[in-house]
């Protein structure tokens, strides 16, 4: 099994040295890069970077606002590099008014990327799945105002309405990749294996449905590259 690994997971590591974040991550069996920002390196040098440490760009978290204000550049990047998946990593729906405006949007962007050759798609976190101080809850809405697909992080869905596998058997169709990731069940963060969300279940039911596993863990402890490899040696145990 080729496991993918969120860039978030090492962000201090990237921010320093894009490559060596890559490299080590490469070293660890990680076989997708999916990467939180670039750092300021050209699409020429991302590339460069993949193809030294033979992997490549599953997909990115990348900003919303760059494909409103910036469109015809930031696509031009993402087609450069490769990157078919678009992964809009957080909005804040506040209240209906942002909901609508983001699903306007998002609405206009979707079939332009397209017909580019790019999948836009949307990360959760719990927030979207709780009801706002006016009624509005997002994901509902997201689900059935918009043709977007989704990236279930586990952890997070876990968080926000528990049964994260309720979730995944609903959207099934819409799923372009999990997030996997552990934590406790209010918003602590851990490595895989060492919280209480159902990890193990999540990473069979992807498997199952032959989704893409993108592994993040984010609380660098002791370091980026440390948790990165117990996440990955604890896929590996789930395989045996």
């Amino acid at each position: 099994m080729e496991y993918g690994i969120q860039l978030y997971s090492v962000r201090d590591l990237a921010k320093e040295n894009f490559e060596l974040a890559v490299a080590k991550m490469a070293a660890l069996g990680y076989k997708k890069m999916e990467p939180a920002g670039f750092f300021g390196h050209t699409a020429e040098e991302v590339n460069a970077i993949m193809k030294k440490y033979n992997v490549e760009i599953g997909s990115t978290h990348s900003s919303f606002s760059d494909l409103v204000d910036h469109y015809e550049e930031t696509v031009a990047f993402h087609k450069a590099i490769g990157n078919k998946t678009y992964i809009i990593p957080y909005y804040s729906f506040k209240n209906q008014e942002k909901i609508d405006y983001f699903i306007e949007k998002v609405n206009e962007l979707y079939d332009k990327l397209a017909a580019e050759g790019i999948t836009l798609a949307f990360h959760n976190h719990h927030t979207e799945f709780l009801p706002n101080k006016d009624g509005g809850q997002a994901f509902d809405q997201l689900l059935y105002r918009t043709k977007l697909k989704f990236q279930v992080d586990i952890y997070w869905a876990y968080v926000g309405m528990k049964d994260p596998i309720a979730l995944l058997e609903k959207i099934q169709d819409r799923l372009i990749s999990l997030h996997i990731k552990d934590g406790d069940e209010i918003g602590n963060g851990f490595p895989l294996g060492m919280g209480t969300a159902p990890v193990a279940d999540c990473v069979a039911w992807g498997k199952a449905h032959g989704l893409p596993l993108v592994v993040e863990s984010e609380t660098q402890t002791p370091d980026g590259p440390t948790e990165a490899k117990i996440c990955i040696e604890y896929l590996k145990g789930l395989e045996k």
